[in-house]
C-alpha cells in the first residue's frame, strides 16, 4: 500500500536527509580498538539510567507525588477487586503498591488537560479486561499549535508490553495524544495489571460467573496451553487483546460490544466516548477496505501483536511498534510469522533490552545480546521489521533513541533503566506519525529540533527542546522510507551511521 506525504516534495526530503548532520557518525569517530570508543560507550551506558538519575531523583516533587499516587491507586484497585470477587487479577500490577501508578507528576491531567473514564470488557476467552478511555478536554486547543480541537477525532488503541506491563505505565502516551485531538484506549491484557487472570470457558455448571478452563484440553489458535490466556506471557494473548480492544473501542449504543461470558460482571456496554470517535472511512487512502480512522500502538509483545493485527484488521489505518516492529520471517523473541506490511508503520526501537550491556555484547538483538568483538552492527534494528516494510513499498520509519532501553516506553518508578529523554522523543515521533497518517496533516518527520511539553508536578507542564542529532543512536541507524505527494518514494538514513 502507498501513502502520500501531503505538501512534502521529494526534493525537500532529499535535501534534509543528504546534509551531514552534526553529532552523527563520521570517519573521524573512534573505532572499537580505540580507548576513546570504550570511554564514549561508558557514557552511553550511564545515560541509559538517566530517567532515574537525572529525572526522577532530581525533581523534588517526584517522591511526594509518587507516595500520594501509589497510595490512591492501590486503594482504588483493592476496592475494585473486592467488588468483583469472581474476577481475580492475581498480578503484581493489582497487588503491589506503585506498580501501576505510571508517572505521578501527571496527576491532575484529567482536570486541566483532558478527560478519562474507566472501562471494563471481556476478551474472547471471557476474562474481564480493565482499561481507560482518554479524550481532549471540551473546548480545548492543541497545546502545541493553538488550533481549536473539534470532534470527531481519530482513534488509538494501545496494547501494553509483556512481563507484567500494566496500562498505567502507558498513560503518558495516551494523555499526550488525547490532548492533541485523539480518542485513546489503554487496557490491561488478560493476566496483567488489573485484568482478570483466568478465562471463563465451558463452565460445567453452565454459569459464566466463575473462572474456568480445562488445562488438559489441546491448545489452539497459537495458544500455549488449554487454559487460554494463561500464562499471560504468550503472543496469542496480546493479539486477542488487541482485536478485542478494537472491537470495544468501535462499539456504540446501537452496536454494543459483545461481552462474552460476562456472568454478572460490571462491564461497559460500549465506548463511552463513541460520539467523539471519527469512524468515517478515510477516502484519501489508496488502499481499499479501510473502515475507520484508527491506529494501534504496542510495546514489546504488544508491538509484536500490533505488527500482526495491522495486516488482517481493516479497521486499522496506521501502526506504531515500540521495540519492536516485526516483519514477515522475523525470528527471535518476537514472532514475525504472517506479518505482512499493510499500513504505514513507525518503529521506535532501543539500543538495550531489560539490561544495559557494553558495546562488545551488542550482537544478536537488544533482547538477546551476544558477543560483538567488531562493535555494533548499524543495521541491526532495521532487520526486525523496517526492511520488510521498505521492500513492500509501504511507508515506514525507524527511530532508535540514544542510550534507550526496552523500558523507555513504560513509566516505572526509580529502579529500572531508561534514558532521560527517549520517552519524550518517542512521544513526538508518535504524535507526528499519527498526525500524518490519521489526520493527513504535514508535520516534518525529518525535523532536527522538537518542542515537547513535559510534566514537572503540581499540574504544570513545561517545554523542553529535543535536539534530534544528540538524541538518536550513534550505533544503530534510524531510517525512513516514505512516499511524497508526487507519488515517488524517498528513503534514507536519518543519522548517517551506515544504514
Amino acid at each position: 500500500m502507498r501513502r502520500r506525504l501531503p505538501g512534502t516534495t521529494a526534493t525537500t526530503l532529499a535535501l534534509v536527509a543528504g546534509a551531514l548532520l552534526p553529532g552523527t557518525a563520521t570517519a573521524d569517530e573512534p573505532q572499537p580498538d580505540d580507548p576513546a570508543y570504550t570511554t564514549r560507550d561508558a557514557r552511553n551506558v550511564a545515560d541509559a539510567y538517566g530517567r532515574v538519575t537525572e529525572g526522577q531523583l532530581q525533581n523534588p516533587a517526584y517522591l511526594p507525588a509518587l507516595a500520594r499516587a501509589a497510595t490512591q491507586t492501590s486503594v482504588d484497585q483493592l476496592l475494585a477487586q473486592a467488588a468483583s470477587p469472581t474476577r481475580p487479577a492475581i498480578t503484581p500490577g493489582n497487588l503491589f503498591p506503585g506498580w501501576n501508578v505510571g508517572n505521578p507528576l501527571r496527576a491532575g491531567w484529567e482536570r486541566t488537560r483532558g478527560r478519562t473514564q474507566p472501562v471494563a470488557f471481556t476478551n474472547r476467552y471471557g476474562a474481564l479486561l480493565r482499561g481507560h478511555v482518554y479524550r481532549p478536554r471540551p473546548g480545548a486547543v492543541d497545546p502545541y499549535t493553538g488550533r481549536v480541537l473539534r470532534a470527531p477525532f481519530p482513534g488509538v488503541v494501545i496494547t501494553e508490553g509483556s512481563v507484567q506491563g500494566s496500562e498505567g505505565m502507558y498513560e503518558w502516551l495516551a494523555q499526550d495524544l488525547a490532548e492533541r485531538g485523539y480518542v485513546v484506549l489503554t487496557y490491561d491484557v488478560q493476566g496483567q495489571g488489573t485484568s482478570e487472570t483466568f478465562p471463563h470457558q465451558d463452565s460445567p455448571a453452565d454459569t459464566d460467573a466463575l473462572p474456568f478452563c480445562n488445562p488438559f484440553a489441546a491448545p489452539g489458535d497459537g495458544e500455549m496451553s488449554g487454559c487460554p490466556g494463561v500464562p499471560s506471557q504468550q503472543l496469542s494473548n496480546f493479539v486477542a487483546g488487541t482485536r478485542n480492544a478494537l472491537g470495544f473501542f468501535t462499539s456504540t449504543p446501537d452496536h454494543p460490544y459483545r461481552n462474552k461470558a460476562a456472568g454478572g460482571a460490571d462491564v461497559t456496554a460500549y465506548n463511552p466516548y463513541w460520539r467523539l470517535f471519527d469512524r468515517s472511512p478515510d477516502h484519501r487512502t489508496v488502499t481499499p477496505g479501510r473502515t475507520t480512522r484508527i491506529a494501534i500502538i504496542g510495546h514489546s509483545m504488544g508491538a509484536a501483536a500490533v505488527s500482526k493485527v495491522q495486516g488482517t484488521d481493516d479497521r486499522v489505518e496506521a501502526v506504531v511498534a515500540l521495540d519492536k516492529l516485526t516483519g514477515p520471517g522475523s525470528a527471535g523473541p518476537l514472532d514475525g510469522t504472517g506479518n505482512e506490511p499493510t499500513v504505514p508503520a513507525l518503529a521506535v526501537q532501543s539500543e538495550y533490552g531489560f539490561t544495559v550491556t557494553p558495546w562488545f555484547l551488542s550482537g544478536g538483538s537488544s533482547l538477546a545480546p551476544q558477543p560483538s568483538p567488531d562493535g555494533p552492527d548499524p543495521r541491526r534494528e532495521r532487520r526486525t521489521g523496517f526492511d520488510a516494510w521498505h521492500r513492500a513499498g509501504v511507508d515506514s520509519m525507524l527511530v532508535v533513541p540514544r542510550a534507550s532501553t526496552h523500558l523507555e516506553y513504560t513509566d516505572i518508578p526509580l529502579v529500572l533503566p531508561a534514558s532521560r529523554y527517549s520517552q519524550d522523543l518517542t512521544s513526538v515521533y508518535v504524535q507526528r506519525w499519527l498526525d500524518r497518517y490519521l489526520k493527513h496533516r504535514d508535520p516534518d518527520l525529518l525535523d532536527t529540533s522538537f518542542r515537547y511539553l513535559e510534566p514537572v508536578g503540581d499540574q504544570t507542564w513545561r517545554p523542553v527542546e529535543l535536539r534530534r542529532n544528540r538524541l538518536l543512536s550513534f550505533y544503530y541507524c534510524s531510517a525512513y522510507s516514505l512516499h511524497t505527494d508526487a507519488g515517488r518514494r524517498s528513503s534514507g538514513d536519518i543519522t548517517d551511521v551506515g544504514c
